[in-house]
């Protein structure tokens, strides 16, 4: 007669499956559990750093918009970019090289006489980063202008022309003559232009990729991922700062 062993094999099985619930996990799940990752392998969310940079900071820009008192009115745009890198103090770059500034124009007004300045007043507001906004700031401290005359206008002509009238005026009295007439009105006519070139109207004028330099009243602030600000880190470290006064900013 024989015995059968089916129940024997089956307990045989159900022991070693007990056995096996209380083995220790396998090296792949050892190391993922200790680099903060989970068991599937999937990496576990890092938190977004605050990057900062202080009241007083001072900041390079570039202008991208000609602006000038003959065309241009308060209230118009204005465009600037970062001329170069503004890092934080742990060397993480806050406004990236390029950024945009938004802005516009509150004063514009020329110079009445070549030898007084016009004036031009800039606020920004925005910067673009990538693919966002951010409130900025600031007072603008200095502008890279220059003064440009208008040349010759309606006004201009009419102020030689009446010098030349009053030269042939007084020609005529003085000569007696044509030919005293002629004289006066050579003689009257310059005079005229020189007044005319002392009170011509001088434009101020913001050319294009002029340096304009920004201090900020505020602190300024953005998050970013702890990938984004490495590898901004490094971008800035490729492209140093192009004189002294491009010194990246301090950050609180």
């Amino acid at each position: 007669m024989r015995i059968s062993t089916a129940p024997l094999g089956s307990l045989i099985v159900s022991l070693v499956a007990a056995a096996c619930t209380g083995t220790r996990p396998s090296g792949d799940a050892a190391a993922n559990a200790t680099s903060g990752g989970s068991a599937s392998g999937v990496a576990a969310p890092v938190a977004p750093r605050e990057l900062r940079l202080a009241t007083g900071a001072a900041l390079v820009l570039e202008s991208r918009t000609e602006i000038s008192s003959r065309r241009n009115h308060t209230g118009d745009p204005v465009t600037a970019a970062a001329g170069a890198a503004v890092l934080a103090s742990g060397g993480d770059t806050v406004i990236p090289r390029g950024a945009t500034f938004y802005g516009r124009v509150t004063a514009l007004a020329p110079a009445p006489h070549p030898s007084e300045q016009g004036v031009l007043r800039i606020r920004f507001t925005e910067v673009r980063i990538g693919d966002r906004l951010f409130p900025v700031r600031g007072e603008v401290t200095s502008l890279g202008t220059e003064m440009r005359g208008r040349g010759v206008t309606a006004g201009t002509a009419a102020k030689v022309g009446a010098g030349a009238v009053i030269g042939g005026v007084a020609g005529r009295l003085i000569g007696g003559n044509a030919t005293g007439t002629v004289i006066g009105a050579v003689a009257g006519g310059a005079g005229g232009a020189v007044v005319a070139h002392a009170t011509r109207t001088m434009d101020i004028v913001l050319p294009a990729g002029a340096r304009i330099r920004l201090q900020l009243t505020e602190p300024f602030e953005r998050a970013v991922a702890t990938g984004e600000a490495r590898s901004g880190r490094e971008a800035a470290a490729r492209t140093p700062a192009r004189d002294a006064g491009d010194a990246a900013a301090p950050a609180a």
